[in-house]
């Protein structure tokens, strides 16, 4: 963890958003998910990334309404329990996951529903103590939970995982601070990067990130933790007050490289709220207004999340 003291911890804390239905906060203020990186110099990389990353495609919203394709909404669901009892979990990536019981049981939501293909990600807050659990390929077997990889955080702390190790994402990264949430588009600003997936990444990872699945050594394909924003020139005009929120988000906070995927997928929670027109309006969104930015200036320490707030 980066060294902040306890009083710099408490005071990062009390401006930031909470967890919905706890009183944690989705890590503290000065974390990098929250950095601003609207004035951020643009990367020399950045020209050479978005020409490998299908740049004429049109982002793609990867939550909203199912229109009963599957039991439940698209997205990853976010379960908060109360102090639940916790259960082993067998890993297939145990050398790089946290080892500890996890609180799944019955009423744990995976991502896509129980019966679901893809990630059938699973994200658990124990609002009793601010922690976080993320597991991915989460499934409950006849012996037991099992598990591709699971990662544990404190939401009070700035601190990173081991380098190297993966979490419940390649990038080895929470995937909750980078959820777009309804509740925070109803309520009118987004505070925080958003998590998004390419299809082609370099053997690489650029901090705060700490693991790679990438598949070329090019450095012309972008590395895990690269950060893109919203060009600020790009307009809003003719987009709904709620989807010029998550524009706003875009431009100040950007998006965060953390998966390997299909290009331009970016995730948010599974929320049955979501409009099916404000989905469709992101779905307008082009690839091609979005830029690659140059964080190392906003780093304090190269293992701790805390960053340079801009």
């Amino acid at each position: 963890m980066g060294s902040i003291g306890s009083t710099g911890i408490a005071s990062a804390i009390d401006s930031v958003r909470q967890v919905p239905g706890t009183d944690c906060p989705m890590f503290p203020s000065n974390n990098y998910w929250h950095a601003r990186i609207d004035s951020l110099p643009v990367s020399s990389s950045s020209a050479q990334w978005m020409s490998n990353m299908h740049s004429s495609n049109d982002l793609h919203p990867d939550f909203g309404p199912s229109f009963g394709e599957q039991p439940v909404p698209y997205g990853i669901p976010i379960t908060v329990v109360h102090g639940a009892a916790r259960v082993a979990v067998t890993f297939d990536y145990a050398d790089e996951s946290d080892r500890v019981p996890y609180p799944l049981n019955k009423d744990t939501s995976i991502e896509g529903g129980v019966n679901a293909d893809g990630d059938r990600h699973a994200i658990v807050v124990d609002a009793d103590t601010c922690t976080l659990f993320e597991t991915f390929d989460t499934r409950q077997t006849a012996s037991g939970w099992t598990a591709g990889s699971g990662a544990v955080w404190s939401l009070r702390s700035n601190k990173l995982r081991p380098k190297s190790w993966t979490s419940a994402d390649a990038a080895g990264l929470p995937i909750l601070p980078g959820l777009l949430r309804w509740d925070e588009v109803k309520a009118g600003r987004v505070d925080h990067a958003i998590r998004f997936t390419t299809d082609v990444t370099q053997r690489a990872f650029v901090w705060p990130a700490r693991h790679q699945a990438g598949s070329t050594s090019s450095t012309a394909f972008p590395p895990m933790g690269a950060r893109f924003r919203l060009k600020s020139g790009y307009s809003t005009a003719g987009y709904s007050a709620k989807a010029k929120v998550v524009l706003t988000g875009m431009k100040r906070y950007g998006l965060v490289l953390a998966d390997n995927g299909s290009p331009w997928f970016f995730q948010g929670d599974a929320d049955p709220a979501w409009p099916a027109e404000l989905i469709a309006e992101l779905k307008r969104i082009p690839a091609s207004a979005f830029e690659a930015v140059e964080t190392a200036g906003l780093q304090v320490s190269p293992n701790s999340a805390a960053s340079r707030q801009r």
